[in-house]
């Protein structure tokens, strides 16, 4: 019946895509295509994607090529010749991501288009028990279609992970992965492969009462990661008191940091680094 409209919209909304792909055998779960082949699955999805990127395109195509010749409008020329090498793409079954955009110009007006095939994306092997940790035959056939694309990839075990969720402390859960030879969880590797799929990264900040972290954009700097927790600390940024987290670690305590010299007062051109604990001054 196909993936719908409606999540068709869904996915076009998302930063990225997150691929589940069967990688396991179980007579007693049916396959929609009666067998297990993941490359097979993979294929039927990226060709419904393309189908709907070629569509936006071809809706798209004649007003901006009119728009290109008549009125000599430049953003539509661009566009136009940004659409062509998609098209081009499209129609031989490949994705857009594929496609290289040479200049600044190209890479905005493709952003107008909100192609779905464009969004980076991540294979996530389901595999049996056995295989969380070394994958199987059809990992491996994944893992070679990712290593071309340039995707990533994770091997996880949803029945693992189900039995993880059951169990209650820190300890248990470390215990139980320690038995099947796991070093995390699967949940946990999946998280950070969507904040490196994203470019997305953790400042922390630490009170009195508690301790939190937040996420921003790799390459942000101070004031942008200030107003992540209130926009009037962007507005009125003055400074930023950063203490790195190796050292805070090393250390024990933010005491012990200021007399080490380990606490650096950064102002606004500050590139803030994944794991910086941060103190913002401002006024407004």
């Amino acid at each position: 019946e196909g993936l719908g409209n409606k999540f068709l919209g869904n996915i076009r909304e998302c930063d990225a895509i997150l691929h589940v792909l069967r990688c396991f055998e179980n007579d007693n779960i049916v396959h929609v295509e009666n067998g297990v082949d993941p490359i097979r699955d993979k294929e039927i999805v990226d060709t419904e994607l393309q189908i709907k990127d070629l569509e936006t395109i071809e809706s798209r195509f004649s007003k901006t090529e009119k728009q290109a010749k008549t009125n000599g409008d430049r953003e539509a020329k661009v566009l136009l010749e940004v659409m062509k090498k998609y098209r081009d793409v499209l129609v031989q079954g490949k994705n857009a991501r594929e496609v290289v955009l040479e200049s600044k110009e190209e890479i905005n007006a493709a952003k107008e288009l909100f192609l779905l095939t464009t969004k980076p994306v991540l294979y996530v092997c389901n595999v049996d028990e056995q295989s969380a940790k070394d994958g199987n035959a059809y990992t491996q056939k994944v893992q070679e279609i990712a290593k071309k694309e340039g995707a990533g990839i994770l091997i996880v075990a949803s029945k693992i992970e189900s039995d993880i969720a059951e169990l209650e402390t820190y300890e248990e859960k470390e215990m139980f992965l320690e038995e099947l030879g796991l070093e995390e969880s699967g949940v946990n590797r999946l998280i950070k492969e969507a904040y490196r799929l994203l470019k997305l990264k953790t400042f922390l900040t630490a009170g009195s009462d508690e301790v939190r972290a937040w996420t921003f954009h790799e390459g942000w700097k101070a004031p942008q990661c200030a107003g992540v927790i209130h926009t009037d600390f962007e507005k009125g940024f003055i400074r930023a008191e950063v203490i790195k987290y190796d050292d805070f670690i090393t250390l024990k305590s933010e005491a012990a940091c200021k007399e080490a010299g380990k606490m650096n007062v950064e102002g606004k051109e500050y590139v803030v680094h994944d794991g910086d604990i941060m103190h913002f001054r401002f006024n407004v």
